[in-house]
């Protein structure tokens, strides 16, 4: 088999824009590997290589995976430039809505996809960058309060970043995206921003990000969103998706959270 590298000039290195509600990124360029991350309807992403029909793509926050092209649309070479994050779109953006299309098809569209100009939105709400900005403010109280109401309910999904399934890191990265904070895919990776905070568990506050390793090394294996104080909100295996836990409590959940416990990160 020729090496990957050698595909790319007969699909050609560019840019492609999601056309469905949620396109999984794989590990590798085949339906059964693992799903790594999504990316949603509306979001953009850099070609970097090529393996018959599946696309190896990055996105705006820099992660890489393996996208199937019938997820997506390629964009113009002249379009082509510095990629830039959807979350910061001017479009109207999905907060969980169906819209029905110009072929008065109803399409349902998970918190964080963008509409196109012409959808009517039937149930559910979409909000263009204005209004994102005053009800998604950079504000911790409402991360805290936003990340309940949006996320309860959702079930745990490895690569997920929608309330339609999400796995810890995906859950952290779409709230603080949703309010203005762009941070990267993975908990490790969150784990290297902002500034650390000290003290007890009592000195917590919300927005705070506290990180767990049942790793060796310590390097952080899992990642939950502080309510201030010893609650914290996460989307778990334990939990079977998103969950609040009190890390001082006797339940079987906080008695491993505390065990793993590592660090917390301030970054607002």
């Amino acid at each position: 088999m020729p090496p990957l590298s050698s595909n790319i000039g007969r699909v050609q290195a560019g840019r492609v824009t999601v056309r469905v509600p949620i396109a999984p990124l794989m590990s590798e360029p085949a339906v059964s590997s693992g799903q790594v991350t999504q990316l949603l309807r509306g979001h953009q992403a850099d070609v970097l290589d090529a393996d018959g029909n599946w696309l190896r793509v990055r996105g705006a926050d820099d992660y890489v995976g393996w996208c199937h092209s019938g997820y997506v649309t390629r964009e113009p070479a002249a379009e082509d430039g510095p990629l830039q994050a959807a979350w910061r779109a001017e479009r109207r953006m999905s907060i969980g809505c169906v819209v029905r299309t110009a072929a008065t098809t109803e399409i349902e569209l998970p918190l964080g996809a963008l509409l196109g100009p012409d959808e009517v939105v039937t149930r559910g709400i979409a909000m263009n960058h204005r209004a994102r900005a005053r009800y998604f403010a950079p504000d911790a109280d409402l991360i805290v309060q936003r990340a309940a109401e949006l996320f309860a309910g959702a079930s745990y999904q490895w690569g997920g970043v929608t309330p339609w399934g999400a796995d810890c890191s995906g859950f952290i990265q779409t709230m603080f995206a949703l309010h203005g904070t762009q941070l990267p895919r993975d908990a490790w990776m969150q784990a290297e921003r902002g500034r650390e905070v000290t003290g007890d568990i009592i000195d917590l506050e919300p927005a705070d990000l506290l990180f767990f390793s049942d790793r060796g090394d310590g390097r952080p294996t899992h990642v939950a969103l502080s309510l201030g104080g010893a609650d914290c909100a996460h989307c778990s295996l334990a939990n079977g998706g998103f969950g609040i836990n009190t890390l001082d409590a006797d339940d079987s959940v906080a008695l491993t959270l505390r065990e793993t416990f590592r660090f917390a990160r301030r970054v607002l």
